[in-house]
């Protein structure tokens, strides 16, 4: 697993990465940063499994950093702990679903809890996953997918394919739209691609869309051909390359 820490307060920064090393050898501790903003530039760019976050920092406190990253990365965003000197904000702290909440100057034994109450929701995802396997929520191999699976919160939500409107790449990731809204799954456009049932056609580099939800197909002055959807109010721009699918419509 990889974590980052946040802390305007360099020597205690290092204090916490050392106190980790110790309690928990196998983490890896990708990046250390001095303020909010940062802790949000550097989850998005590294993907860490864990955020330790200050609450006091200047720019952006922990509590926005923590907001701001579980807006950004949704399904993907990393499992949050506060590592402060103030226990007053403890409530606030939970109610942005933190995993714990700890005080300065850390203890040992009580970070080694933190660690423990960590590597329980990682088995709990991860034997959800297995469940979700063994219940054929997962397309086995050379099947069709039926349904897709995605984050929300420390749930797993089931969308239906014949309810998705379509798929769009979102760097290592794919945004799954739908009616409903939006969720975001860890499979790779090209991989979730070869698992798809008929119906579903690739328009764009990073978009396959379900040919059910389309309206139709418009053509501006330039020739370029962009999707109106029965069930979304934006449309979808067709590449040239897949333009010939849509000319008759």
């Amino acid at each position: 697993m990889k974590a980052i820490i946040a802390d305007d307060e360099p020597l205690l920064a290092q204090s916490l990465k050392a106190a980790l090393g110790e309690v928990w050898p196998e983490l890896e501790v990708a990046i250390v940063v001095p303020n909010g903003l940062e802790a949000v530039q550097a989850a998005e760019r590294l993907r860490p499994d864990v955020a330790f976050l200050d609450i006091q920092m200047p720019g952006l406190t922990g509590l926005e950093a923590a907001a701001e990253i579980a807006d950004r990365m949704g399904e993907a965003a990393p499992a949050i702990v506060f590592v402060t000197a103030y226990d007053e904000y403890a409530t606030k702290a939970f109610e942005v679903a933190a995993v714990d909440y700890v005080l300065k100057p850390v203890a040992l034994e009580r970070l080694a809890t933190t660690v423990t109450r960590l590597k329980a929701k990682q088995r709990g995802f991860d034997e959800l996953a297995r469940q979700l396997r063994a219940l054929g929520s997962l397309a086995p191999k050379g099947e069709p997918l039926r349904q897709v699976r995605a984050g929300a919160g420390n749930a797993v939500k089931l969308i239906p394919i014949d309810e998705v409107c379509y798929f769009q790449a979102a760097d290592k990731y794919t945004t799954v739209v739908s009616a409903a809204g939006e969720e975001l799954i860890r499979t790779p456009l090209k991989e979730l691609a070869a698992q798809l049932p008929e119906g579903f056609q690739q328009v764009h580099r990073g978009t396959i869309v379900n040919l059910k939800e389309v309206a139709a197909a418009v053509r501006d002055e330039a020739g370029r051909i962009s999707l109106r959807l029965r069930n979304r109010k934006e449309t979808l721009a067709v590449s040239r390359v897949y333009a010939e699918l849509f000319r008759a419509m």
